[in-house]
């Protein structure tokens, strides 16, 4: 039985952006997220696609506690971040890793490699430094690096290297979970087809789960098992990656699709231009937030917004055209 690693509920993540006036009136706040439930299987894949200003890099940071979410509940084995002891914090820490978009400013330019993928088994203070040593030279094979990588510093390094070591890092604590913050964007396109082949054999490997962040349907169509689709801080569509890539349903997955996935043989998908910009956040449409842009809004799309519901065995859309009320 599959059993979930990390999962949300309800999360919400505004932010203030002025102060009421002083005579009456309300503060303005950017709604981020607003209302967004996830899911993590051990051993299998997560990713959250979107536009720029969807909130996908918002959720990732209230995963890795770098943001604390205005409302909702992240649970990690059944345990509330919110709640964590002081042992459960460090071991949070130790099982949940991050790798980010830009391997060169990740990685600090004065320290050498070694030092880099050292440092978090160093902090955990359970391993000697003969250990921590061995780690080292170890991590850097299974990333595809050998250990006189160790004796470099960053600069030194090609992208692709470079996200390598950032891997080498995050799978040196041995964690069960990583968060991928765009993790091929910066590179070559024939680099990047290396790093998602990298990722695929660490997850069979080791059965590490991943929470992927990215615009790059491509890679995620590779790596993901299931996939959310976020649309101005909301989900519009969340099904596995198989369905989703087959038979979109939401419009605007549909859109996404036909603008960044080449279609593969024999598959017939219609190209979808979308009008208009991603809401602004400070003052997002009533109703749909998808509904100015939207091919197929109907006069109820302004009005009521609907809910994420199951049409399907673990299929889920927000969208009145698959809707029974």
């Amino acid at each position: 039985m599959t059993q979930t690693l990390l999962h949300g509920e309800g999360i919400t993540k505004h932010f203030k952006v002025a102060k009421a006036p002083l005579f009456g009136g309300a503060a303005s706040w950017v709604k981020a997220v607003d209302g967004v439930d996830f899911s993590v299987n051990e051993h299998e894949t997560l990713s959250i696609v979107g536009e720029s200003g969807s909130g996908k890099t918002t959720l990732a940071k209230m995963v890795l506690l770098l943001e604390r979410p205005t409302s909702g509940t992240i649970f990690y084995d059944d345990k509330d971040l919110a709640h964590l002891s002081k042992a459960e914090f460090r071991e949070y820490r130790r099982n949940v890793q991050a790798v980010f978009q830009d391997p060169f400013s990740s990685l600090s330019p004065r320290m050498l490699v070694r030092s880099i993928v050292g440092e978090p088994l160093e902090i955990q203070g359970a391993m000697s430094k003969q250990e921590i040593k061995d780690r080292i030279a170890e991590v850097l094979q299974q990333v595809g690096l050998s250990a006189n990588f160790g004796d470099r510093h960053p600069h030194e390094l090609s992208g692709g290297q470079r996200q390598r070591v950032a891997l080498a890092r995050a799978i040196g604590p041995s964690p069960r979970h990583i968060v991928l913050d765009e993790p091929v964007a910066a590179l070559d396109v024939s680099i990047r087809n290396q790093i998602v082949n990298l990722l695929k054999d660490l997850q069979e490997q080791f059965g590490i789960s991943y929470l992927i962040i990215s615009h790059d349907l491509v890679t995620v169509r590779h790596l993901s098992h299931e996939v959310a689709v976020l649309y101005a801080g909301k989900v519009m569509e969340r099904t596995g990656a198989k369905d989703l890539f087959g038979e979109p349903l939401h419009p605007y997955t549909k859109a996404l699709l036909s603008a960044a996935v080449p279609p593969r043989r024999g598959e017939q998908r219609e190209g979808i231009v979308l009008s208009g910009e991603v809401p602004n956040p400070l003052n997002p449409p009533s109703g749909c937030r998808f509904h100015p842009r939207c091919p197929h809004a109907m006069p109820k799309c302004s009005q009521v917004e609907p809910r994420l519901q199951e049409i399907a065995p673990g299929r889920k859309v927000a969208c009145f055209l698959y809707s029974d009320d």
